[in-house]
């Protein structure tokens, strides 16, 4: 049963602390078959700008209908594997007060179109609006002010459930499904 754009479904989400493990764990989605536009990615601009400055002029596998999807144009494209480099180059930028959130996936699209609810347009009430628990999406925020990066997915069955979340909880930290 695949349930990746049922809103009822559960989604998988954990926040990494670094580049190199939320990379990874953005490319265990790809390797199962998981498009850009269906993983939310969410790290403040200050962490873009610290773990992802060299991403300009970089070439990856997301290639231009995966980037047309996240609002951009054809300006990445090419080599081989999916990276969360050329996502992070690509995503939406929004101000929330006090943290300047950079946003791929799904969540960027319901914010920027106004169908996730924000209580008073903070990250923790945009989590709530697409099915995260609020103490949940409280920990996300702090991780994201804190440096941190938050993945999520809606899995299309519950062996992917499981399976993400076991594989996550290796290397990134507040990892629920």
């Amino acid at each position: 049963m695949d349930r990746t754009n049922d809103p009822r479904c559960k989604i998988v989400t954990g926040s990494f602390r670094d580049r190199e493990t939320a990379e990874s764990a953005y490319d265990s989605l790809v390797s199962r078959g998981y498009k850009p536009s269906e993983i939310h990615v969410i790290m403040s601009d200050e962490t873009r700008k610290r773990h992802f400055k060299d991403v300009k002029g970089t070439k990856t596998g997301l290639g231009n209908k995966a980037l047309e999807g996240a609002g951009v144009g054809g300006a990445v494209g090419g080599a081989l594997g999916a990276t969360l480099m050329a996502v992070a180059a690509a995503a939406t930028t929004i101000a929330i007060p006090g943290i300047g959130l950079v946003i791929a996936g799904p969540l960027a699209g319901a914010l920027a179109g106004g169908a996730v609810g924000g209580a008073a347009g903070t990250l923790v009430g945009a989590l709530v609006g697409a099915g995260i628990p609020e103490d949940r999406a409280k920990m996300y925020e702090a991780d994201v002010k804190n440096g941190g990066i938050v993945l999520g997915v809606h899995p299309r069955d519950d062996r992917h459930a499981v399976e993400l979340e076991r594989e996550w909880s290796t290397t990134g930290e507040h990892v629920y499904r």
